[in-house]
């Protein structure tokens, strides 16, 4: 096992050696300049997260599930992004998720020796029934953590697609995995508290690869949030600006083809903008791999008035 004392994320950061003397509006400047950094370091690995992107929307557009895994920070952060998932884009909770090192309980404080066990990881996986169609992505600052590396044995054993969110080049899962994503922040402004840049480095690299997945399956329009699900008065308020927004149309007219289909924006989109019912506009929207833009594109030159 690498030395703690060697990881990129554990080494002492010189810019804020005398952080605890400093006054609390200095201090605070001081983080906040540290954390510039982190958005620079990610900006070096859009190359491998397109490349990440790609991989999964292929997956889980053949039915395939997205599946974060990690411990402590990182853990938590797999789940915060997985759980937004089906609220913001209506997927089934069964299409992105995330396992945690010593499971429900360390989601609110640490479970003793989960993060060393590799075996505990391969537990986790057959649980959910990891396969390979589905494609795993491992999350460690360090690179270096036993269970994710056990889950990461695992789903490389069932050839299935593999990718790693680190702050470590070259660490060992930035390395093992299909895809390697490690931006590196530098040193965290209290030494080895990686909850903080390489936390937010992270958080930032799920995002685009959740919203990149989501924007690739259709489930934006322009910049439109049209697959939301209205599970609150908040966003069945949000769906009725979405349909106004896209069709230019009152807030009478989204609400009331909205009752029709089920308050499902992207449909009723469909339905305001092609003037057609709410079966018509979601059969047009099937044939279209559900993308708004697809039905909405001109047919090919010599094929105009054939169905889409």
């Amino acid at each position: 096992m690498v030395e703690l004392g060697s990881i990129a994320t554990e080494q002492r950061n010189p810019n804020t050696m005398n952080i605890d003397t400093l006054s609390t509006l200095e201090m605070v400047k001081l983080i906040n300049r540290e954390d510039h950094c982190v958005a620079e370091a990610v900006s070096k690995v859009t190359g491998p997260i397109a490349a990440a992107i790609d991989v999964i929307a292929d997956r889980l557009s053949k039915g395939g599930r997205l599946i974060y895994c990690g411990a402590g920070t990182s853990g938590r952060l797999g789940i915060l992004d997985a759980v937004e998932c089906p609220p913001t884009y209506s997927t089934d909770a069964e299409m992105v998720q995330a396992l945690m090192a010593g499971g429900y309980p360390a989601v609110f404080q640490a479970v003793e020796g989960a993060e060393d066990s590799k075996a505990l990881g391969v537990t986790d996986m057959e649980r959910i029934h990891f396969s390979r169609s589905d494609v795993l992505v491992g999350i460690a600052a360090s690179g270096r953590t036993p269970y994710v590396l056990g889950c990461m044995e695992y789903a490389k054993a069932l050839d299935a697609a593999t990718i790693a969110v680190t702050c470590c080049p070259g660490s060992v899962l930035d390395t093992f995995a299909d895809i390697g994503i490690a931006p590196a922040p530098g040193p965290e402004v209290v030494t080895g508290s990686t909850r903080m840049k390489s936390g937010t480095a992270q958080k930032m690299v799920l995002n685009m690869l959740s919203t990149g997945t989501m924007i690739k399956l259709g489930k934006v329009y322009g910049n439109l949030m049209v697959d939301v699900k209205p599970s609150n008065e908040k966003l069945i308020r949000r769906c009725v600006t979405i349909v106004c927004t896209a069709t230019q149309c009152t807030g009478d007219t989204a609400t009331a083809a909205l009752e029709r289909c089920g308050y499902r924006p992207k449909t009723a989109i469909v339905m305001i903008l092609c003037g057609v019912d709410a079966e018509t506009a979601k059969a047009m929207l099937d044939r279209a791999d559900g993308r708004i833009a697809r039905v909405l594109a001109p047919p090919p030159a010599g094929m105009a008035g054939e169905s889409l």
